[in-house]
């Protein structure tokens, strides 16, 4: 969804993310986009037919629902890696205890990483200080750098191009609990980092300017 008439606050952050995306790739400051998904857990009522001879494999229309997951997706797409996490949940507890594996694990050596993200409710600062005492909670974003897409522009996150991936290579049928979900996404992941795969993203801040001029304020001489 994109804004149908002018708007300087969407165009001044998607201008900083589109500059953003034409950089460099710098090991020092890596860029990383973070997105969250939920999945449907689904349990069989009647085992499935596997495929045979001149059959398809099938399964029953009905099948026993069994709540659902989250999947934090992590994608670095100059670098051709992504990391999703499944949780039963997405607190602001949660999401800071992501942004920790980000500084300690993700990337240790980084000086400071620069996170592309949505507006979300739990996407803030201060869901660090409700995780961990401040000592800690500063520590970790110090070595952060926050970059939001615009309202109506989430598409703007290539992390929404990698669960967009997951989903059609590894969601698209049914996972019928937490366990199992975390070893299929576990085994994509593995899969998908080997091959390095890199997101090839073409919409540049000069494309913007010409493609979406009506959401830019006009001004006459």
């Amino acid at each position: 969804m994109i804004p149908p008439e002018q708007d300087a606050d969407f165009i001044c952050q998607m201008e900083e993310v589109l500059d953003l995306y034409s950089q460099s790739e710098d090991p020092s400051y890596p860029l990383v986009c973070f997105d969250e998904a939920s999945k449907q857990l689904s349990k069989e009522t009647h085992i499935p037919q596997a495929a045979g001879p001149g059959q398809v494999a099938r399964e029953d229309y009905q099948y026993e629902r069994n709540g659902t997951a989250n999947l934090f997706m992590f994608s670095a797409p100059l670098l051709g890696w992504r990391h999703v996490e499944v949780t039963e949940q997405r607190t602001q507890i949660d999401y800071a205890q992501q942004m920790k594996w980000l500084v300690d694990v993700g990337f240790p050596g980084a000086l400071q990483i620069r996170v592309v993200q949505d507006n979300l409710n739990t996407h803030v600062k201060a869901s660090l200080y409700k995780a961990f005492e401040a000592p800690e909670a500063r520590r970790i974003l110090e070595r952060l750098d926050f970059h939001y897409t615009p309202k109506h522009g989430s598409w703007l996150n290539m992390a929404e191009i990698e669960l967009s991936v997951l989903s059609r290579q590894c969601l698209d049928r049914r996972i019928p609990d937490l366990e199992t979900l975390k070893i299929e996404v576990a085994a994509w992941e593995t899969r998908r980092n080997d091959t390095a795969n890199k997101i090839d993203w073409q919409f540049t801040t000069q494309d913007a300017r010409i493609k979406l001029k009506h959401l830019y304020p006009s001004f006459e001489e």
